[in-house]
C-alpha cells in the first residue's frame, strides 16, 4: 500500500468518525430557533448541518454540509481583531477596547468605567474594532478587511449583498452603539457609517465550515495559513485573539462554553462556529437553528461531542510530555555525558534536559557535557536562556559544556 493510500484511508476513519459524531448530534438535539432579526437569514434552511476540522499540516476533514455557503456574521469579529491588532498594534487597539467577559447578550449597550466596550466581540466592541482599521473611507475599510479575511480562509470571499442590504437596512441598534462608542470616545473614526457599513458588509461574507477550520487553523498555527503558509497575522495577534476567544467568544454562555467544551470559539447568528485547539487544528460547524444566546444550537452540541470524546478540552491532562531526550551516552573512560535532544525545546523539555543532564554529571563525576542539537526543530526563546544559564554555571564549575549540531537558525547562542 503506498504512502498516498494509507494517507487517504486515515483520512477517511477521520471522516467517519465525524459523520458518526454528526450523526449522534442529529439523533439527541433538536429545537432552536433560525435568526430572524435579519430578514435574510430567516430563510435559511434550518436542516443544513456541517462540520469540518482543519489542522496546522494542511490536513482537512469534514462531515455534513461542508460545502454549503452561509454568511460568517459575528464569526468574523476575531479575524478583524487579529488584523486590527497587527495593524495598528494590541495596545492601541485596546486603548479603545476592553478585554472582560460581559456577562451580557451580545448586542447589549457594555461600556466599562473608561467608556470603551467590554470587548471586541459584542457588537459594540466589534463595531469599535472594524473602525480601528485604518482607511480613507467605509470602501477602503472593508476592502482591507474583506483581504484580511480572504487570507485567513485561503482563497477570496464573496459577500452575499442580500444579506448585506438586509444588515444596513434594519441595522438601527448597531448604528446606535456606534453613535454611543463616538460619544464615549473610543469610536476611531468620527463618521458612524464609516465604521458600520464596513462591519455589515464583514458580516456578510459567505463562507463553508471548511473556511472557519482554516481559518481557526490559521489562528492555530500562530497565524500562519496551514495550506498557503502565508502569514496573515503574527504570533502575538494570533495567541492575543485566542486568549479573548477562550474568555468572551460565546457571549453570555463564554463560562459555561469554556468549562463544558474548554476550546476558543467564536460564535455567529448565521449558524456557524469556529472553534480552535491552539498549535493543532481549527473545526468550523455550521448549523441555523439558534439557541437563546445566539449560538448554534447543534454546532454547540457538536463541539461537545467533539471535546468530550476526542480529549479537546484545553485543561485535559492526557499523557506525559515526550521527553526532549532520544538518548543519553556516557563514556565513563573519557567522563563525558552526551544527550541526543529532539524535537521542540519549549521551558518544560529544556527543564527536563537541565535535569537529566545534571543527574547523569553527578553519577558519573563529568568533566564534558555534550547536547546534540541534530535532531531539534525548534528552541524557544526561554529554553535558550534556561540553557545558555545552565552552560554558563556549568562552566563556571569547570564543566566543559559542548553543544554540536544546533541548526542554523535555531542557535540558542551558547555555543
Amino acid at each position: 500500500m503506498s504512502g498516498n493510500e494509507r494517507s487517504r484511508l486515515l483520512g477517511a476513519a477521520v471522516d467517519e468518525e465525524l459523520a458518526r459524531a454528526l450523526g449522534r448530534v442529529v439523533e439527541s438535539v433538536d429545537g432552536g430557533k433560525v435568526a430572524d432579526g435579519i430578514p435574510e437569514l430567516a430563510d435559511v434552511d434550518p436542516d443544513r448541518f456541517g462540520v469540518s476540522v482543519a489542522s496546522v499540516l494542511g490536513r482537512v476533514y469534514g462531515a455534513g454540509d461542508t460545502g454549503v455557503g452561509f454568511t460568517i456574521q459575528s464569526a468574523s469579529k476575531p479575524f478583524v481583531y487579529a488584523f486590527a491588532c497587527e495593524t495598528v498594534g494590541t495596545d492601541a487597539v485596546h486603548r479603545s477596547v476592553g478585554v472582560e467577559p460581559s456577562g451580557e447578550p451580545f448586542n447589549a449597550i457594555s461600556l466599562d468605567e473608561l467608556g470603551r466596550p467590554e470587548n471586541p466581540f459584542i457588537n459594540a466592541g466589534a463595531i469599535v474594532t472594524t473602525s480601528l482599521v485604518p482607511a480613507a473611507d467605509a470602501e477602503e475599510r472593508f476592502s482591507r478587511i474583506h483581504e484580511a479575511l480572504s487570507r485567513f480562509a485561503g482563497r477570496e470571499l464573496d459577500v452575499d449583498e442580500e444579506v448585506y442590504t438586509s444588515e444596513a437596512d434594519t441595522g438601527h441598534r448597531n448604528r446606535a452603539l456606534a453613535g454611543l462608542a463616538l460619544a464615549a470616545g473610543s469610536l476611531a473614526t468620527d463618521d458612524v457609517d464609516s465604521a458600520t457599513d464596513p462591519y455589515f458588509r464583514q458580516c456578510s461574507l459567505i463562507v463553508t465550515t471548511e473556511d472557519l477550520a482554516l481559518m481557526g487553523a490559521t489562528l492555530a498555527n500562530g497565524g500562519v495559513h496551514p495550506l498557503t503558509r502565508d502569514r496573515v497575522v503574527g504570533e502575538r495577534a494570533a495567541r492575543d485573539t485566542l486568549s479573548v476567544m477562550a474568555t468572551c467568544g460565546m457571549y453570555d454562555r463564554s463560562g459555561s462554553w469554556a468549562f463544558r467544551v474548554g476550546m476558543p470559539a467564536k460564535s455567529g447568528v448565521g449558524g456557524g462556529i469556529v472553534a480552535v485547539r491552539p498549535g493543532e487544528f481549527g473545526v468550523g460547524v455550521f448549523s441555523p437553528p439558534l439557541d437563546e444566546a445566539g449560538n448554534s444550537l447543534r454546532g454547540v452540541a457538536m463541539l461537545e461531542e467533539l471535546s468530550a470524546r476526542f480529549g479537546l478540552h484545553m485543561f485535559d491532562h492526557l499523557r506525559v510530555p515526550a521527553s526532549p531526550v532520544g538518548s543519553a551516552t556516557v563514556d565513563e573512560g573519557t567522563r563525558s555525558v552526551t544527550l541526543e535532544l529532539r524535537g521542540e525545546l519549549d521551558f518544560l523539555a529544556a527543564e527536563q534536559v537541565v535535569h537529566d543532564a545534571g543527574r547523569l554529571v553527578e553519577h558519573v563525576d563529568a568533566r564534558t557535557l555534550r547536547l546534540d542539537f541534530d535532531d531539534v526543530t525548534y528552541v524557544s526563546e526561554v529554553a535558550e536562556r534556561l540553557l545558555r544559564a545552565t552552560a554558563a554555571a556549568a562552566e563556571e564549575a569547570g564543566l566543559d559544556v559542548q553543544f554540536p549540531g544546533a541548526p542554523e537558525g535555531i542557535d540558542p547562542g551558547i555555543r
